[in-house]
């Protein structure tokens, strides 16, 4: 991995890699790291692939968008700003999901906010203990984003996506299996045993039959309805971010004068 990349593809016996490298602020999207992830996923896509795996350094697997980025950004370009990380997130989960072989989610730490996405595109998750879910929205002052409206109700319910959201409640790792957000709870110690299966697993399938099978799994009607929840989101997102409250609740989350 180069110094100061912010991802990093890499590939070996037909399987690829992406991570995600910016550990020291928990891999909070930023538009250079988006790009760079959107970048990894267009090659991989036309590379030689049987499954790719998704993974990040630090402690955490990624806390969303990178607050500070968001308030020390000047006011008047926060909606520029906001629309550029939003639809950059908005294409690299739609391009994990058009993906023709399996996409695995190693997550090994938290994922808040619009990261949660990266991990509803992954067609199979594995998470230790360590590993929760929260959205922390309506505690910000922002609007969802990340698929938490176009594509969370779907996988776990309408009622609980509500109840998780509004109330900004941590989903731990063993309830997003329990709820179909994840595949598999493991020990730290088992990750990488578990990826390795499910990988080897995967590449000794007909790669066409994988290819149909995904495709039906996400037929057009709803690829199509998940990017226009997606692009509604990043539409509410934007015109979220410029409100007072929206400022107010950075600087508060922030601890830094408003």
């Amino acid at each position: 991995m180069s110094a100061g990349a912010l991802t990093a593809l890499t590939a070996a016996n037909g399987v690829g890699t992406i991570t995600l490298n910016r550990p020291e602020r928990h891999n909070s999207l930023v538009p250079e790291l988006l790009e760079s992830l959107n970048r990894d996923i267009a090659i991989a896509a036309g590379a030689d692939l049987r499954a790719l795996v998704l993974r990040a350094n630090g402690r955490s697997f990624s806390t969303g968008g990178d607050v500070a980025a968001f308030f020390e950004t000047i006011p008047s370009e926060r909606a520029a700003y906001a629309g550029r990380i939003v639809g950059a997130l908005n294409r690299a989960i739609l391009a994990l999901l058009d993906l023709p072989f399996p996409v695995i989610g190693r997550v090994h730490g938290p994922v808040t906010g619009g990261s949660l996405g990266l991990v509803l595109a992954c067609d199979l998750v594995a998470v230790t203990p360590a590993a929760f879910f929260q959205p922390y929205y309506v505690d910000v002052g922002f609007s969802p984003d990340g698929g938490w409206s176009a594509l969370l109700p779907e996988r776990i319910g309408a009622a609980r996506a509500r109840m998780v959201q509004l109330l900004n409640r941590r989903v731990s790792a063993a309830e997003a299996v329990a709820w179909g957000i994840a595949t598999a709870l493991v020990e730290p110690a088992e990750l990488d045993c578990t990826i390795t299966t499910w990988v080897d697993s995967v590449a000794g399938k007909v790669a066409s039959a994988l290819a149909c099978t995904k495709a039906r799994l996400m037929p057009p009607e709803r690829r199509t309805a998940y990017a226009a929840g997606l692009e509604a989101e990043r539409k509410s997102f934007v015109a979220q971010i410029t409100s007072a409250a929206a400022h107010e609740g950075m600087a508060r989350f922030l601890r830094r004068p408003a």
